[in-house]
């Protein structure tokens, strides 16, 4: 079966979308399946080009086993309203003509955010005669409304006709919470229409690690309780909570505070940080994907906060799959669905968002108990192995798009005699 999947955010792009649907995509190419992506040239953060690469109209490469078709990018920083719109919209168009020059998929696949990738998938369907599934990951405009970033009502009632059509037009829509399942329910969308498939940790690859000493002097923080934030950021995260946190620690010589990642309010934060006098908080801007493993083996608690905000009630950050599965205990600041999964799996403590204090008293506690730090670390583990393994939900995905694809009007299932899989191909008349 040949998968088209667009993606805005790619290796060696490493933000959330970017992990997500390259791990889907290796595993349906290692089990057989032809998997093509399109997506952007890799520029994410900061609007520069990864080295190697070039801006060009139409460019075509592998990345372990998937085809990969990179489009001509309007490249700009990952901040400011207009740019970003530009560069998606700009992305939509590219990857709808590159989809032309395409082989004929059996499947279509968008991603959202950013939502004109998903609504690429309408079109791209379209043209290639094919089943349309829509992949919700926040949903979308409530994420950016949450935030203020768009106040023109007529602007707000265009985002929300934008997600109704494309609920509507997508053959099948996936969803990675429950609470995102509701809100499609409310919204009059078919219960058989939505399936949840949550993220998941690549236990290959996040795993449990010895301290990286050499690290740790680097940064200055040897001997110390190190607790980390890793990822973007953004205006949604909330970051300065962490800031507020490590100001009423700083006189604790045992306790540093990492912040590592890139994104529209990192300048900001690294202003406040140097007015505040924070000289237990280190600072690092984006990392490359093989400097992680030691950024993590330094860590010895994961903080994971966004802002109290309704909508992110119903989110659940991808980085809690990967902090369990390496054993590390979480200190989570979002209420709602993340919350209730940290109490079943037992693997940290939850604190009500963007509360200083209480976050304070949490990294205080566990650096001052490594035996609730180890135990909290192992419960994760154990809750993610059975639950959330990458393998497994890659291979559900996959089963969900053979059957979607089997029960799509233009094609019909047909098994290759001295074969196992099954492919698909259209009626001929």
């Amino acid at each position: 079966m040949h998968i088209l999947f667009l993606s805005h955010y790619f290796p060696p792009e490493v933000n959330a979308p970017a992990s997500r649907t390259a791990e889907h995509c290796r595993q349906w190419a290692a089990d057989g399946e032809d998997v093509t992506v399109i997506t952007c040239v890799p520029n994410h953060p900061h609007g520069r080009l990864f080295p190697g690469f070039r801006n060009r109209l139409f460019q075509r490469g592998w990345w372990e086993g998937v085809r990969v078709i990179r489009v001509l990018t309007y490249v700009t920083p990952n901040e400011g309203f207009l740019k970003r719109t530009a560069n998606y919209a700009f992305f939509m168009l590219a990857a709808t003509v590159a989809a032309l020059f395409t082989r004929r998929a059996h499947a279509v696949v968008t991603t959202s955010p950013q939502f004109f990738n998903g609504l690429a998938g309408y079109l791209v369907a379209i043209m290639h005669r094919a089943p349309w599934v829509l992949e919700i990951r926040d949903l979308w405009p409530e994420s950016i409304l949450a935030l203020g970033a768009v106040k023109s009502p007529r602007i707000i009632a265009m985002l929300h006709a934008m997600a109704r059509f494309a609920y509507r037009k997508a053959d099948h829509i996936v969803v990675v919470t429950e609470s995102f399942r509701e809100a499609l329910l409310a919204l009059g969308i078919p219960a058989e229409k939505i399936t949840v498939i949550k993220n998941g940790a690549d236990l290959s690859i996040f795993k449990s690690m010895p301290r990286d000493q050499t690290f740790l002097r680097s940064i200055g923080f040897q001997g110390r309780f190190v607790a980390s934030y890793v990822g973007t950021h953004g205006l949604a995260h909330g970051l300065e909570t962490i800031l507020d946190a490590a100001h009423l620690l700083r006189d604790d010589d045992k306790i540093g505070f990492l912040l590592v990642g890139d994104g529209a309010d990192r300048r900001r934060l690294l202003a406040k940080r140097d007015e505040m006098g924070l000289s237990n908080v280190v600072m690092l801007d984006l990392q490359s994907r093989d400097r992680m493993p030691a950024v993590w083996s330094a860590t010895d608690a994961s903080l994971i906060v966004l802002r109290d905000k309704p909508v992110f009630r119903t989110v659940i950050p991808s980085k809690m799959f990967e902090t369990m599965a390496m054993k590390k205990p979480i200190i989570l600041g979002v209420a709602g669905e993340s919350q209730q999964m940290v109490e079943t799996a037992g693997a940290g403590l939850w604190i009500p968002p963007e509360d200083a204090r209480a976050l304070a008293d949490a990294v205080r506690k566990l650096s001052a108990d490594p035996g609730l730090v180890s135990g909290l670390g192992e419960q994760g583990y154990r809750y993610v192995t059975q639950h959330h393994d990458r393998t497994v939900l890659a291979r559900f995905f996959n089963g969900l798009l053979r059957d979607v694809a089997a029960g799509h009007r233009s094609v019909r299932p047909k098994r290759v005699a001295g074969s196992e899989r099954e492919q698909y191909e259209a009626p001929r008349n």
